[in-house]
C-alpha cells in the first residue's frame, strides 16, 4: 500500500540508521506512523523532527497537554490537513472529553463553549497560521491581558510553527492516513 507520493522505507526493510530510529519510534509509541515513515530516506531529519516534537508536545511546558493538543488539532484544521486533524483530535479527545466541544472547536471555536483565555489563545494561533505577518505586538498583549506568560506565548508560537510545518510535509507528500483511520468521519 503506498502510505505518500514518494518512496518509503518500510519497517520490515529497514536497514542500519532508519532501522535505529524505527526501532525508538516502536519502543515509544507502539507503531509508526506514515508521517514519520515519510522520513524514512532522510533518517537524520527523521530524528530530529521526533526530538523536536517530543519536545514540544511532551517536554516541560507551562502548557497543559490538553491546550497543546488543541493548538495541533486547530492549526491543522486551519490547515485543511485531515491527516494531523484527525491525528491530534482524537489525543484531544484524551483531555477534552467532549465531543461536542470538540466539534464546535473544529466547526468555530469563536462560538464555542471553550473558556475565553482558550479562545484567545486559538485568535492568536489563527493569525500565526493564516496571517502570521499580520502579528503585533498588541496580539501579544491581548494574551497577556489574559493571563499568559511570556513562556506560554512562547510555546503557543512553537507549537503553532511546528504544525505548520507538519502540515505541509504531509499535504506536500499526500501523507495518507493509517488503516485505523480510514472509517474515521472527519
Amino acid at each position: 500500500m503506498m502510505i505518500c507520493w514518494i518512496k518509503v522505507i518500510e519497517p520490515e526493510e529497514a536497514k542500519g540508521k532508519i532501522k535505529e530510529v524505527y526501532d525508538k519510534i516502536r519502543e515509544k509509541r507502539g507503531y509508526i506512523a506514515n508521517v514519520f515513515k515519510s522520513h524514512s530516506l532522510n533518517p537524520e531529519s527523521l530524528e530530529s523532527h521526533l526530538d523536536l516534537y517530543m519536545n514540544l508536545m511532551f517536554g516541560s511546558s507551562p502548557l497543559s497537554r490538553a491546550d497543546r493538543e488543541l493548538i495541533a488539532t486547530v492549526v491543522s484544521f486551519l490547515n485543511k490537513c485531515k491527516y494531523c486533524t484527525i491525528h491530534h483530535s482524537e489525543a484531544l479527545k484524551r483531555y477534552i472529553k467532549d465531543d461536542v466541544i470538540i466539534a464546535e472547536i473544529l466547526k468555530d471555536f469563536d462560538g464555542s463553549s471553550l473558556d475565553e483565555r482558550r479562545k484567545e489563545m486559538l485568535k492568536f494561533v489563527r493569525k500565526i497560521t493564516l496571517q502570521p505577518n499580520e502579528i503585533t505586538e498588541e496580539d501579544i498583549e491581548n494574551l497577556r491581558k489574559k493571563g499568559y506568560e511570556d513562556r506560554e506565548i512562547l510555546d503557543i508560537v512553537l507549537i503553532s510553527a511546528y504544525f505548520n510545518f507538519v502540515n505541509r510535509i504531509v499535504l506536500s507528500l499526500g501523507v495518507k492516513l493509517e488503516r485505523i483511520y480510514n472509517n474515521h468521519p472527519k
